[in-house]
């Protein structure tokens, strides 16, 4: 990341390593030269070596996927205390359980007083509509992430988006949203809310990816198909319609005001961690020798998850004790298993689910190292990873692709790039991490400093000043 570029939000902070220099980080392991953090206690505020130990470290999310028996009727409840300032809807084509994007904005705005609901997917064996955490939860369709074809991909999001549409005109009547907040993908979802924008009701479209390029690179499109220029003239009436637009990153921003947006209706704002939940863990267990490479995330083409498989062939003799566990479903799934069984490696590289907030958090603070291998061409090389600045606060080493977008936000002393698609350079990067504990732990630290200035608990008063500048109208 180029350290003069002055549109960069992160560059322009202090660079200036905030962690004492003498909060050694425990190597006794020779494996695992950062998972002990032992120096680091971000649970105690007397700390003035840990970046992040003066943040509360109460997480105020309590896992959404545990049911919360909360009675909001309860006058001993300290949402009932006063009444909410707005009626706030959310509706997004995803599984609340996995998307901490959609959950951090759930949560703040409930901390604030809100009066908050959601729409959304429903995964096998969770209710229907559900009252969690202070938020009611309408789970209106279930789906199973293995869309092959565009018309099967279409067809789904088409369903969802008559269903979203009834469901939202209902609750409208009965609720008289203040702002109903609109999830991409798909653009046209925000269309739902036509009825409550007739009826005053303000629009936020929140654009996750950019959907033109996703459907490009998820399809294998070129940028002069049919079908890319439906999604951009689709795209432009979205965003007419909103009364405004947030966006995954600053390279995307550019790209939205160049051809579709006013700089004065977008906003920016990256999937930035909540600290209360991704810390470093003290006194986490060595695993019994193992070298554990961890990545948690969606199985889409465009991750890389075949490159650091192929890597990972090559360092399974020179590490002991390695093993690569993924987290994650997608369509790329069955042929990333294949591979893995071609190569006879079913005991080292191993397949899990998906895991709630709370729980991948506890994982990826038990790993020596996370890999980001995204392919640098097309929409991976500027999709901003939600794990980048994850692993940062959990004191992990990340090594990661050198994409167009991770290159703008980091720089070399906060990860270890490799070229994109090289596994071979990903290979010794990864051995490199294991045999030269010193560089790692210097990176980590580094990490931490950026990390204590960008989350999303000193962050998401971009998301609250929107809200309360669309109601006054000064927007």
């Amino acid at each position: 990341m180029n350290p003069t570029n002055p549109t960069n939000p992160i560059n322009s902070i202090n660079s200036t390593n905030p962690t004492n220099p003498n909060n050694s980080i425990n190597s006794t392991n020779p494996t695992n030269p950062i998972n002990s953090m032992n120096s680091i206690n971000p649970s105690n505020p007397s700390n003035p070596t840990n970046p992040i130990n003066r943040m509360n470290p109460i997480n105020p999310i309590n896992s959404m996927n545990s049911t919360n028996s909360t009675n909001p009727t309860n006058p001993m409840n300290p949402m009932n205390s006063t009444t909410p300032k707005y009626r706030i809807l959310h509706l997004a084509y995803t599984f609340i359980e996995d998307d901490y994007r959609v959950m951090r904005y759930l949560n703040s705005l409930r901390e604030q007083g809100h009066e908050v609901e959601l729409i959304c997917l429903r995964r096998k064996d969770f209710p229907e509509k559900e009252w969690q955490n202070g938020v009611n939860i309408y789970r209106i369709q279930k789906r199973v992430v293995n869309e092959s074809g565009k018309i099967n991909y279409l067809l789904r999001m088409l369903k969802f988006f008559l269903k979203a549409t009834i469901i939202t005109s209902y609750l409208q009547f009965k609720k008289r949203y203040n702002i109903i907040h609109i999830h991409n993908v798909p653009d046209f979802l925000v269309f739902c809310a036509w009825l409550p924008k007739l009826l005053g009701t303000k629009i936020i479209l929140d654009i996750h990816d950019i959907m033109p390029e996703l459907y490009a690179s998820k399809f294998r499109s070129n940028q002069n198909s049919i079908m890319f220029k439906i999604l951009l003239l689709v795209e432009r009436a979205s965003i007419k319609f909103a009364d405004h637009v947030i966006v995954g990153n600053d390279i995307w921003k550019e790209r939205l005001i160049s051809r579709a947006v006013s700089p004065y209706k977008c906003t920016a704002i990256i999937n930035y961690p909540d600290i209360t939940i991704f810390r470093p863990q003290i006194n986490v267990s060595q695993q019994d020798g193992k070298f554990i490479i961890l990545y948690p995330g969606s199985l889409n083409a465009h991750q890389g998850l075949d490159v650091a498989i192929r890597a990972f062939n090559l360092i399974k003799g020179r590490i002991p004790g390695a093993i690569f566990y993924i987290y994650g479903d997608g369509p790329a799934l069955p042929s990333l298993k294949a591979m893995v069984k071609e190569l006879n490696l079913e005991k080292q590289v191993i397949f899990k689910d998906p895991l709630p907030l709370t729980e991948i958090a506890d994982i990826m603070q038990g790993a020596n190292v996370g890999v980001i291998p995204k392919l640098a061409e097309g929409f991976g090389d500027e999709a901003f990873s939600t794990k980048s600045m994850e692993f940062m606060a959990c004191g992990i080493p990340i090594i990661m692709s050198k994409t167009r977008i991770d290159s703008y936000y980091f720089r070399d002393k906060e990860v270890r790039f490799f070229p994109s698609g090289d596994h071979l350079a990903l290979a010794d990067a990864i051995c490199e991490v294991y045999s030269r504990p010193d560089e790692a732990r210097k990176r980590v630290e580094a990490a931490l400093s950026l990390v204590s200035r960008e989350n999303w608990q000193s962050r998401k008063h971009l998301y609250l000043n929107i809200i309360d500048n669309l109601l006054s109208k000064r927007l």
